[in-house]
């Protein structure tokens, strides 16, 4: 069989996809995406989001990260999260008015097809409870692993000040692993099931 007729390997359509999806970009109004290494080409190529969608919500965290800080600076700590075009807004705001304010202002963006504003009103959190958080969030991450129930990058992992916030666009089935694992592992609070369903 001549190098004509054979057939491209999966790396080869990969290559190929990426390149188009960099080119797209480029000439699109989104913010350029920086493709750094395997790890990231695996992060898009397994994603249940279109290549697009990907790209628009690291737009989307970037932008509105950007807009409240510059809007409200010290007055909040924010973090945000965008998966599928849906926005969660974590952290803590110094009142109920400024609360409000960062969602109004996260609205304007670009894209956004729902928010959760998840906010809470009070001091903001300190360096033992944002430890405490990402090592529960590493801890979930680790045991979708260990399970092998589920593809565990199909579920995103956000957790503050305990609560753990799921999202994805998953089969029911995955939904309920994911859960039951979240909701048993120790130190979580509560959690709080943002998904979107393929079944």
């Amino acid at each position: 069989m001549t190098q004509a007729h054979q057939k491209p390997t999966a790396a080869k359509i990969l290559g190929i996809t990426l390149a188009a999806l960099t080119v797209t970009m480029l000439t699109s109004a989104c913010v350029p995406l920086v493709i750094g290494g395997a790890a990231a080409t695996v992060a898009i190529a397994e994603d249940r989001r279109t290549p697009g969608t990907f790209v628009d919500d690291q737009s989307i965290e970037n932008s509105a990260l950007l807009r409240v800080k510059s809007r409200f600076g010290g007055q909040v700590h924010v973090n945000i999260t965008s998966y599928n075009r849906h926005v969660l807004v974590t952290g803590e705001a110094v009142t109920e008015d400024v609360k409000r304010g960062v969602e109004a202002e996260i609205s304007t963006v670009k894209g956004i097809t729902r928010i959760f504003n998840e906010m809470v009103v009070g001091p903001q959190a300190g360096v033992v409870s944002v430890s405490n958080d990402a090592r529960l969030t590493t801890i979930v991450k680790t045991r979708f692993l260990d399970a092998n129930r589920f593809q565990a990058n199909h579920v995103k992992v956000i957790t503050e000040a305990g609560v753990v916030f799921l999202f994805g666009i998953v089969k029911r089935s995955e939904a309920e692993a994911a859960t039951q694992l979240t909701s048993t592992t120790s130190g979580v609070l509560r959690v709080v099931r943002l998904f979107e369903y393929l079944d």
